[in-house]
């Protein structure tokens, strides 16, 4: 038996899904499909202010040396505005890096809710219904490989 994917739900095997306890022999399975729901405009936001986050430094800097600019100081104090605002934008490195980490885990659990489905015993069954995009993908191609591996043993 091999084993395609395992967490504390799902397992899949080369011989059967279990998801919370039931099992669902592949030989019993005779379609796999999955949907998308809609858009969770919760999680866009979020990433929409992750993104203005990145942004704000910048554009305090570019703000700084231009008010530097047009206020006509001294060269000290026109040095000293923009030396700030140089500062201010170098902030953004060290927080850049964690700001692309909570964008990059945003994009990996995804924005919308996604269901595996299958036909079983000609009844149609939902198996996983989540809103973490990678574990989905998971599940959905460990399902994909064990029904391709079961398909020659169908054709016997």
């Amino acid at each position: 038996m091999v084993m395609f994917y395992d967490d504390r739900s799902v397992q899949v095997t080369s011989t059967a899904v279990r998801v919370d306890g039931r099992v669902f022999p592949l030989a019993e399975i005779t379609q796999v499909w999955h949907q998308k729901g809609s858009r969770s405009w919760r999680v866009l936001a979020g990433r929409g202010a992750i993104g203005a986050a990145m942004a704000g430094p910048l554009v305090a800097a570019l703000l700084g040396v231009a008010l530097a600019v047009w206020l006509h100081r001294s060269w000290t104090v026109t040095i000293a505005i923009v030396g700030a605002s140089v500062l201010v934008g170098l902030a953004v490195g060290p927080v850049a890096d964690v700001l692309f980490e909570l964008m990059d885990r945003s994009y990996a659990r995804g924005s919308r809710q996604r269901e595996i489905w299958i036909r079983w015993r000609g009844q149609p069954v939902r198996l996983v219904h989540t809103a973490d995009a990678l574990r989905f993908g998971q599940i959905y191609r460990a399902l994909q490989r064990a029904m391709e591996r079961d398909q020659p043993a169908r054709r016997r």
